[in-house]
Formats: structure tokens, C-alpha cells, sequence
């Protein structure tokens, strides 16, 4: 087993702007690793804790479901109640898009569902932000469209007669 070297309180910032660096070359694990580092000196820092979500959201589609699930648990240290609820709905809306990728048996109404989830989020989001801030309001139209698009429609209700063998 291996002890972690820490990382220097004073490296914080260039750290973070590594963990960016990384996630823009889509390389998720080595940001993911670099916040980690930043949260054991810092363990509140915010923008690490956003970095390491959206880290661990880029996994989703890799098929790394544990992704979603990993960047749910950080939602309650986020301070911000709107951070909370906008990065709820990316979470939402990543997972959709996945399994919307995956194709497969129910794939469409899993995907439906999750965006239905996500623009609830975004609405939400929306309702606390800014004045100037409409990032919730562009990923809600995003939803929107990915609905749309690709005709997403609800999960059949239960009580349809089965399919003959």
C-alpha cells in the first residue's frame, strides 16, 4: 500500500487549474485524482468540489455508472443552493444522455425520465439564480430538445396487455 504525498496548501490554485486542463482533455480520472488531492488540504474548497462532480459525470458515459451516484454524494457539501440543485440536473441530464447513447430495450423512456428529472432541477436552479444567469435555463432548453429531437415519449403505463409469445 502506498501513503499519498501531499499536496502543498500554496499549490492549491495551480492544482485546480490543472484539474481543469485535464477535464478539457477528456481525461477524467487524472482531474478526479487531482481534486482529491486539493480536498485532503482543503477539504471545503468548492471549485475542487465542482471539478471532482463534473469529473466523475464525465465517466457516465464511459460506461462508469458509479459516476452518477459518486457525484450525487458530493451534492450536499456544495454551500450554494443553487449549485446544488443546477449540478443535481447535470447529473440528470449526463445520465440520460448515456443511457440514451446505449441504446437498448427502454433506453428512450430511461433517458425521458432522466431529462424530466434534470429540467426539474433546472427549474429549480433558475428560481435561485442571478439576475443574468441563465446557464439552468440553457440546459433546461437542451433537455428540451434532446426530448424533442430524438421523440422521447413517457414509459407506457403498467396494465397494457403483454405481448404474445
Amino acid at each position: 500500500m502506498y501513503t499519498l504525498k501531499p499536496l502543498s496548501p500554496e499549490a492549491v490554485l495551480q492544482a485546480l487549474e490543472k484539474a481543469h486542463h485535464y477535464r478539457l482533455l477528456n481525461e477524467p480520472f487524472e482531474a478526479q485524482s487531482i481534486c482529491l488531492d486539493i480536498l485532503d488540504v482543503d477539504p471545503e474548497n468548492q471549485h475542487a468540489l465542482t471539478t471532482l462532480l463534473l469529473a466523475f459525470t464525465d465517466r457516465i458515459s464511459r460506461g462508469f455508472p458509479q459516476g452518477a451516484a459518486q457525484a450525487r454524494e458530493l451534492l450536499p457539501r456544495l454551500v450554494d443552493e443553487y449549485a446544488r440543485a443546477y449540478y443535481a440536473g447535470l447529473i440528470s441530464e449526463r445520465q440520460a444522455k448515456a443511457r440514451l447513447n446505449q441504446a437498448g430495450p427502454g433506453a428512450g423512456f430511461d433517458a425521458y425520465e432522466r431529462l424530466l428529472e434534470a429540467m426539474q432541477f433546472y427549474e429549480t436552479a433558475e428560481s435561485l439564480s442571478t439576475p443574468g444567469n441563465n446557464d439552468a435555463v440553457l440546459r433546461w432548453n437542451a433537455c428540451a430538445r434532446i426530448i424533442m429531437n430524438n421523440k422521447l415519449v413517457p414509459r407506457p403505463a403498467e396494465g397494457r396487455e403483454p405481448f404474445l409469445e
